[in-house]
């Protein structure tokens, strides 16, 4: 079989982590020293100021809306969300009550398309956008920012498919105020499970430590504990089970940032990897109708390879039967969920990617004799809308 994806925790950091565990004392597992170690090395890996480690990637978008909300700083509850996006970042601001704007993606980089996002910035005044970067592609930072800031748009970034990739030398996830990535088994990087929030914004910061946190005051710095104390007469006993703002429980474990503070040493190598892979394929496929690239400056950290074909089910059926995974484009679109009860209108290019949209494997275990068995597969299969100009 060629796996659509592969484990990026190896035999090495099995055994460290064996050995770890058989410290005497044994290692704190609960949230500890080691969960702030990895903070602090994936804030500078990226480079922005702070990060939060929580329990998975899209607890990190969950925790992010709530401390938005309750901080105030919104000028309404509208929130743009790509059609072409994962079931969480639809259902994250429908949960917390924003009323979510859904916008079509473009057909070169999959992120929104910025006529459309334009459009929308006009007629309806959003206060918050989460940009979503697909399958490790690039958007083009610099016009999302300045349009963000011409309409004066939070801008969120979802970087979960995306990690090691960079527009113009920066990597992806230090353009907005806050960043999500994902941990998960088969991302680019994994802690089993768990994800970051990151941002330069102290406040926010701080707040999402107590969101995370049941809205106590525990992971604060001592200064901000003592004014928060001050502040609402709390004793440092009774502080001990106070709660400031309305919390959950989104922590990871010591146990995982074990495995975390390895896997960082990582990024580079398998971004390398990944990037190979993605060139390979764009200069092999002559039958997607997709043209993607890599502008100059960009770095394309690549998740998976996405495909638009008139032909996908009989595709699809090929790669199944030579043992190759595959699975729908990200999801469609998602205003065509179950869950989704508002407009569709002004999707067409997601609904292209529903009907004919898939990806196939990139990993840093894929072989290049692996990806010409794919390539061949899709190849022989003509696409007469091959050469069509995409907006």
């Amino acid at each position: 079989m060629i796996k659509l994806v592969s484990d990026t925790i190896d035999r090495q950091d099995i055994n460290a982590l064996v050995e770890w565990l058989q410290q005497d004392p044994i290692p704190r597992l609960t949230k500890g020293d080691l969960t702030k170690q990895l903070e602090e090395k994936w804030a500078k890996k990226i480079g922005t100021k702070y990060s939060v480690f929580v329990n998975s990637g899209s607890s990190s978008i969950l925790l992010t809306l709530a401390a938005l909300k309750e901080s105030g700083r919104l000028k309404n509850n509208k929130i743009v969300v790509p059609a072409l996006s994962w079931a969480t970042d639809v259902s994250s601001p429908m949960l917390l009550g924003y009323d979510i704007i859904m916008c079509d993606c473009n057909l070169s980089d999959l992120s929104c398309d910025l006529k459309a996002l334009e459009k929308i910035f006009q007629q309806e005044n959003p206060a918050t956008l989460i940009l979503v970067s697909p399958l490790g592609l690039v958007p083009n930072m610099l016009d999302v920012t300045n349009l963000c800031a011409k309409y004066d748009v939070t801008l969120l970034e979802d970087v979960c498919e995306s990690m090691g990739s960079k527009y113009q030398q920066q990597y992806l996830g230090s353009f907005g105020l806050v960043s999500f990535f994902s941990m998960y088994f088969g991302h680019h990087l994994s802690t089993i499970e768990g994800g970051f929030i990151n941002t330069d914004d102290e406040d926010l910061y701080h707040l999402l430590l107590m969101i995370r946190s049941h809205g106590w005051d525990r992971d604060l710095p001592k200064e901000k504990q003592k004014e928060l104390r001050e502040q609402h007469n709390c004793t440092d006993f009774d502080a001990l089970y106070n709660f400031y703002v309305p919390g959950m429980n989104l922590r990871s474990t010591d146990l995982q940032a074990f495995i975390g503070l390895r896997a960082i040493d990582k990024l580079d190598r398998y971004s390398r990897i990944r990037r190979d892979n993605f060139h390979f394929y764009m200069n092999s496929l002559t039958t997607n109708q997709l043209d993607l690239i890599e502008r100059n400056g960009d770095y394309v950290s690549s998740f998976a390879i996405p495909i638009i074909h008139p032909q996908r089910k009989n595709i699809i059926r090929d790669l199944q039967d030579e043992g190759v995974e595959v699975r729908p484009l990200i999801a469609g679109n998602m205003a065509n969920k179950p869950m989704w009860k508002g407009s569709k209108v002004g999707l067409e290019n997601c609904e292209l990617i529903e009907a004919q949209g898939f990806y196939v494997p990139n990993h840093q275990d894929l072989t290049t004799q692996e990806i010409k068995i794919i390539v061949n597969i899709i190849n022989q299969y003509k696409n007469e809308n091959r050469n069509i100009i995409y907006k």
